[in-house]
């Protein structure tokens, strides 16, 4: 961890000095591979602290003091400082973070679940699937120990309304499962 919070490597392509964001143990048992943190993050240095963080929340069915329990949950994103903005929404994470970073913080964690949240952690992941909503379906009958799911910004509220099931299926299988293995 002191390793990757000292990352300088994408410094040239940042719009603000480097501040990686997340927050690991090894003795998580979810993981949760999001984005890149958003300003708020950044300023604050605290992962998922906006609104797509409390929809996350929610879908995951827990509180705030136990998202942010490392010793339950490990926040990785796939960029690990806040890119910037592009179109007038933030930028794509920096495509430098997960390659080399990684490997290295999971092979350290066991978890019993990993939450990929949108399409940047599904495509590393799970690049087999042709779009976000193949893999969403897929992997929610496929596995035990691997949830996809959309990002929580309100920016894909199209997508949430096209895809209801997502919502009324998907999501309390998930906080089923978060709920397991929290009680364990």
């Amino acid at each position: 961890m002191r390793r990757v919070r000292a990352c300088t490597l994408c410094e040239a392509d940042l719009p603000q000095s480097p501040r990686p964001v997340l927050a690991a143990s090894e003795h998580s048992r979810i993981v949760i591979i999001g984005q890149a943190p958003g300003i708020l993050a950044h300023d604050s240095a605290t992962p998922w602290n906006d609104r797509s963080g409390d929809r996350l929340r929610r879908w995951m069915g827990i509180d705030t003091n136990t998202f942010y329990n490392e010793k339950l949950i490990s926040l990785i994103p796939m960029g690990f400082c806040f890119p910037g903005y592009k179109n007038g929404a933030d930028a794509p994470p920096r495509k430098e973070c997960a390659p080399a970073w990684h490997h290295q913080l999971l092979s350290r964690i066991n978890p019993s679940l990993t939450v990929l949240v949108g399409r940047y952690a599904q495509q590393f992941y799970c690049p087999k699937y042709k779009t976000l909503t193949e893999a969403v379906q897929s992997e929610a009958h496929a596995s035990q120990s691997i949830i996809i799911t959309p990002h929580p910004s309100g920016r894909n509220n199209r997508w949430l309304g096209k895809n209801p099931w997502f919502e009324s299926s998907l999501v309390p299988a998930l906080q089923q499962r978060v709920q397991a293995l929290l009680e364990n």
